[in-house]
Parts: structure tokens; C-alpha cells; sequence
């Protein structure tokens, strides 16, 4: 017994003191007590402070949850009392989960403390006392309407209801004993309101569903999604998950992790940008994603729905090129971002082999509906064309399963942009002619010239 682990013992040792303050107030009023005595009078060597100053640390745990302080202290004062006490273990481990979180809910005070009561009986029954023959004998106890049958086994066992005593006269003092018992003694009645509210929950607990809802294309009622397993991947391309407007992929998949067991995709958009700052050279890249455009929310919005993102990093120095005018359109440093995020996870070993095994290969982005073209060069992989080309500079500065960041030297373009900036760039002056005139009109034109009419036709 000595050995039992302890829990709520500070709570215990406050309560014992409250007792133990409470019951020398009295005592210097003149009122002691020795093995029973008036009502409201407690002294140090009670049964009551012995139960919270014992090892069955769960019950008087429960007693102090249940508020019966109060009411045991006016039992013990009219009479000696019984208290049947389950092992810690009975209750803490062997208790079903489910009832013992509805004894706990602070809806179900009474059940809880009709439990309790019951396994207490307004007499002393030592083993000196206890019944010898098989036949049992019928005790109430302080829980109203409520009885406990004691017996003895053929083995000399003593039994309560059916629960064996383990430990008969655990704890001895004037005004009571404690008998320690291997299990719970659960009356009918509580058993009854535990399997109410359970029935009334199954029958209550219906998942609200939503109006139908109405495909604008066909007019028809549109299909509920079928269910996905847990972790598979979203069942919608990732293009139809990004914003403007609500998410239409399906709930976020289950994943390792998280207090919610979700992917945290807040988390690990901020943990990646934190990894570009602490890498250093990627300061720029980093202040785009925060403060210019809302990218970091959206990308953790989309991991969170279960999507996969590769980054293609500019570092400070390509970031520099930058011009002016390539920023100040609106939505510039969204789109060129948006070329910048491939909807997959690659990392810099997988690109690499794409690349050598295939020669190019082109990678969707989230800027529809350009692609980005990764071919071999020089050992490493090469990404855009010409001008508009950069390698890869930083593989795998940030790779987590979800996310993968790979820095690159240079800004990306697509091609159709790069082809329109050539464009007004070459574009040569337009020369002004004059339209040319047919031979009969000049013909025209040299005879009304001999008259001196010529002046009065515009085309002459």
C-alpha cells in the first residue's frame, strides 16, 4: 500500500490542513469527541481525514470534485460510518473511459454523488462484525433508496455486492472504518442515467447537412464527394483550391502530426520562410512572400488542404535585377511569385534526374497556363530559356514532405512575356507615306492643271 502512486496529493495535504484548522477551532470552544459525538465537530484523528490523507488518492479525489466535504462532515458527526474505498486502479485504469467522463461532467453532480454515497454506510462494520455465515446481510447506506449486501465467500472471503474486499479494516479510527474493495460499486440508478444520455447522444448527435446544393452549369443538383480515405491526396487539382473564392477541395486529410493530427500549413509556410531568412541571400524572396502579396497565407492554406508546393527561390542578387517597371503593374509580384510555385514536391535530386533521363522537362506553376522548362546544363539543372534562364544555385534549403525550397540565381519569365518585352524594345519607327495615286488620276489632274482647275479637286 505504501508503494501506491500518489496523485492530487497536494490537493489532499490543503484539505487535511482545512480539517485539521477546522477542527482545533472547535476544540477551543471545549468540544471534543471520541468515537462519535455532536454534529459539526471534526478532529485530527477522524475517519474522514484519514480517507484524504490516504493512499486511495482517486476516491478522495472524486469526493472533493463532488462537493460532499460538507455532507460527509455532518454523517461523521451523528455516527460512526463505513466507507468502502475501490483501489486506485479500479478507477483510474478499469474504469471505462466513456463513463467515467460522464461522471466528471459537471451536468451529472448528482450521479456522481449518488455513486459515491453509495459506497458508504451510516454504521461501524468491522471484521469483527462482518456477517459469518454465506447468508448476506442488507445495509443502506447514505445515498437514498440505496442498499449494499454484505457476505462472506465459502473461502472466508468477505464480498459487498459483488465486488471482494481486499483490504478489510484499511483504516480504523473511533468514528468509522475504511474496507478497501477491488472495484466500483455502480448503482442501478446511475447505471440508468449513463445509458440515457448515452442513447439521447446517438440519437442527437446527427451530423447537420446543408442545402443542396446546384451545379450553375448543368442546373442539376450537384453530388455529395465521395469519401476520402485518411492522407489521400485532394481529389481536385490544385488550381481549383487557390483563391479568389472558397476552397473547393475536399476537408484537410488527416496527417502526422499536430495537435488536430492536420497538416499545419501555417506552420510550415513560417517555418520555411524563417529557414530563407536564417540561410541568408534570400531576404528579398522572403519580404515578397510576407509583406508585398498574400502568398504565405494562401500556401498554407493550400498545404493545410493537403497539396504538395515546390519553390523556386530567386536569391537577393537576381532579385536586385529587377526593374521598376517589372513591379509596379498591378498584381507584377504576384504573378512572378506565381511562376515561381510548381504544384509538386520536387527536390534537386529528383529534378536532376528528370532532367538527365528526359533531357526537358516542363513543370506546371500556379501562373496559369504557363509552364517552367528544367533541362540539364553544366551539371546541374537549368531553368527557362535564354535570357530568362537560371540555374540551380541553393538545392534543398528547406525540404519537409510537404514544401521543398530551392534556391535559383536568376528571375523567371514565360516565354510569351519574354517574346513581348523583345517586342517593344525592337520595334521599328513607323514611316508616314503618302497613299499613291493611279495613272488616270494623274493624267486627270495634268489637264484640269492646264485650265488652272486643279485647286478645286482634293486629290490633285
Amino acid at each position: 500500500m505504501g508503494g501506491a502512486p500518489i496523485y492530487g496529493a497536494f490537493s489532499n495535504v490543503i484539505l487535511t490542513l482545512t480539517l485539521l484548522f477546522f477542527s482545533s477551532s472547535l476544540a477551543l470552544h471545549g468540544s471534543g469527541r471520541a468515537g462519535g459525538g455532536s454534529a459539526g465537530q471534526i478532529n485530527s484523528n477522524s475517519i474522514l481525514v484519514a480517507l484524504l490523507d490516504s493512499h486511495y488518492t482517486e476516491l478522495a479525489e472524486l469526493v472533493e470534485k463532488a462537493l460532499l466535504l460538507q455532507t460527509l462532515e455532518e454523517a461523521v458527526g451523528k455516527h460512526n460510518i463505513t466507507i468502502f474505498a475501490p483501489k486506485n486502479e479500479a478507477l483510474e485504469r478499469d474504469l471505462d473511459s466513456e463513463f467515467k467522463r460522464f461522471l466528471l461532467e459537471p451536468r451529472n453532480l448528482e450521479s456522481l454523488q449518488a455513486l459515491l454515497l453509495s459506497h458508504i454506510i451510516p454504521s461501524r462494520i468491522d471484521s469483527v462484525s462482518w456477517p459469518e455465515s454465506a447468508e448476506s446481510t442488507r445495509h443502506g447506506t447514505l445515498s437514498e433508496g440505496h442498499h449494499l449486501n454484505l457476505s462472506r465467500e465459502g473461502t472466508g472471503e468477505k464480498a459487498v455486492d459483488r465486488a471482494r474486499v481486499i483490504h478489510p479494516d484499511a483504516l480504523a479510527r473511533p468514528d468509522g472504518v475504511i474496507h478497501g474493495i477491488e472495484r466500483l460499486l455502480v448503482p442501478q440508478s446511475v447505471q440508468d442515467d449513463f445509458n440515457n444520455r448515452r442513447s439521447l447522444r446517438s440519437i442527437t448527435a446527427v451530423k447537420p447537412e446543408g442545402a443542396p446544393e446546384v451545379d450553375p452549369r448543368t442546373h442539376r443538383l450537384k453530388k455529395p464527394a465521395p469519401p476520402t480515405k485518411p492522407g489521400s491526396p485532394p481529389a481536385l487539382p490544385i488550381f481549383d483550391a487557390m483563391a479568389p473564392g472558397p476552397s473547393l477541395a475536399p476537408a484537410p486529410a488527416p496527417g502526422p502530426g499536430g495537435p488536430h493530427h492536420h497538416f499545419d500549413g501555417e506552420a510550415q509556410v513560417k517555418d520555411f520562410i524563417h529557414t530563407l531568412l536564417h540561410y541568408g541571400g534570400y531576404n528579398e524572396m522572403a519580404d515578397i512572400l510576407v509583406n508585398l502579396t498574400s502568398l504565405a497565407s494562401e500556401m498554407g492554406r493550400l498545404v493545410s488542404e493537403g497539396y504538395v508546393l515546390t519553390v523556386l527561390a530567386p536569391n537577393d542578387e537576381a532579385m536586385a535585377k529587377l526593374t521598376t517597371d517589372q513591379l509596379s503593374e498591378p498584381g507584377a509580384p504576384e504573378q512572378i511569385m506565381y511562376y515561381h510555385l510548381i504544384p509538386e514536391y520536387q527536390t534537386e535530386e529528383s529534378m536532376y534526374n528528370a532532367v538527365r533521363r528526359f533531357g526537358k522537362v516542363k513543370y506546371d506553376t500556379l501562373r496559369l497556363p504557363h509552364k517552367v522548362m528544367a533541362q540539364e546544363a553544366d551539371g546541374s539543372v537549368k531553368f527557362g530559356q535564354g535570357d530568362g534562364s537560371a540555374y540551380l544555385f541553393d538545392p534543398d534549403i528547406y525540404t519537409d514532405g510537404r514544401i521543398s525550397v530551392q534556391g535559383i540565381d536568376g528571375v523567371l519569365f514565360p516565354s510569351e512575356a519574354i517574346v513581348v518585352k523583345s517586342e517593344k524594345m525592337f520595334s521599328p519607327a513607323k514611316v508616314v507615306t503618302k497613299p499613291r495615286r493611279g495613272k488616270l488620276l494623274e493624267f486627270t489632274c495634268r489637264i484640269l492643271g492646264t485650265f488652272g482647275k486643279h485647286a478645286q479637286f482634293t486629290s490633285c
